[in-house]
């Protein structure tokens, strides 16, 4: 999900592990985006993509034009936000205790592999 999103210009992409906290879901994952055409394409992305790995979500709030956007995919819930929205709910702090995971594309664009050969 966080790579999908970061390929249509998702901001500040957080990974909580919430397990230990909650039995709502493993993992929150939680981006911003700056416009409701932005909200909605990253959500039509990863709907679409996981859609062909076989995965519908449980269900899908906020699409019709609200500022926060929450996709329950069971283990991981995703949620997309303006960023006035994101920091008005506060859910980073929220879930602050959690592990967090930074996303990097960075990170994903590197193969440890190569520096072994």
């Amino acid at each position: 999900m966080a790579e999908i999103a970061q390929s249509k210009h998702a901001e500040k992409i957080v990974i909580f592990h919430v397990s230990a906290l909650t039995s709502l879901a493993d993992f929150f994952v939680i981006c911003s985006a700056e416009s409701l055409p932005q909200i909605r394409a990253i959500s039509e992305a990863v709907e679409d993509t996981l859609s062909k790995e076989g995965q519908q979500p449980l269900g899908v709030e906020g699409r019709s034009g609200g500022v926060w956007t929450l996709m329950d995919y069971s283990d991981v819930i995703f949620h997309i936000f303006q960023e006035e929205s994101r920091e008005f709910y506060g859910l980073d702090r929220l879930w602050g205790d959690a592990p967090q995971i930074m996303f990097s594309p960075i990170a994903l664009e590197a193969d440890p592999l190569e520096d072994q050969e």
